[in-house]
């Protein structure tokens, strides 16, 4: 399975494993693929399909039961329910759930961002980013800091994707609010993304993916008790 245009591998994998299980008509709690068979079915390499596996996962589709393994699961609706659930406080596992899953979407499209984004693709999301430094107060900087995310993972071309983290927004505005309320970081904030850009700009899949995740786990050093995250 190689790179097209619409988005990476592993989500046109995660597309196909879906569409496998409508074909086959499983239900909730059917047992659910082997790797070894999605590899044979749909000619993807092992590694691809353990990537798309954790997506399908993240997304509460595959759940693993004792002595049934993985089967078909329909813990979405409860994944959601999850991540919406929160309000002032932010624990460490709230933390590492939702930014985890974002680390999932926004290293994902690495390899397509690095092949088809232009540079007045790069122009435009840097002209987001400049949007942080003139923001004013807490709300309209989580909501700068959400756009230009979101502007990044619509370079994917994948419109599941993109729906996928459009979903999310209350969640992620949320944990931005509860950040950015203990700890202003919008001069940091920017000077990361920033980063982000540039790697892209140099067609840099190993630093890109690395500063994504530094990025997107930078706030959990400020989780401690009775105070709540710091989110970038």
């Amino acid at each position: 399975m190689s790179e097209a245009p619409g988005g990476s591998v592993v989500n046109r994998l995660v597309d196909e494993i879906r569409g496998l299980v409508s074909a086959r008509g499983l239900k909730v709690g059917d047992p659910f693929p082997t790797e070894r068979d999605l590899c044979e079915l749909l000619g993807a390499s092992r590694n691809t399909v353990r990537e798309a596996l954790v997506i399908l996962r993240a997304f509460g589709l595959i759940e693993t039961r004792p002595k049934s393994g993985a089967v078909v699961s329909d813990g979405h609706a409860a994944a959601v329910e999850k991540l919406f659930s929160f309000h002032g406080d932010v624990s460490a596992e709230t933390f590492r759930d939702l930014q985890g899953f974002r680390r999932i979407l926004e290293t994902g499209i690495g390899d397509h961002l690095i092949l088809h984004a232009t540079g007045a693709d790069l122009d435009r999301l840097e002209a987001i980013n400049d949007r942080i430094l003139g923001a004013g107060g807490v709300a309209e900087l989580a909501r700068a800091d959400y756009e230009f995310h979101e502007a990044l993972i619509a370079l994917s071309n994948n419109g599941t994707t993109l729906a996928t983290f459009r979903m999310l927004r209350p969640a992620v505005e949320n944990l931005m609010r509860v950040g950015k309320a203990a700890r202003t970081v919008e001069a940091d904030t920017h000077a990361a993304h920033a980063e982000i850009v540039a790697a892209l700009r140099e067609r840099d899949r190993v630093a890109y993916a690395y500063l994504v995740g530094r990025h997107l786990s930078y706030g959990l050093r400020f989780i401690g008790p009775g105070m709540p995250a710091d989110t970038i």
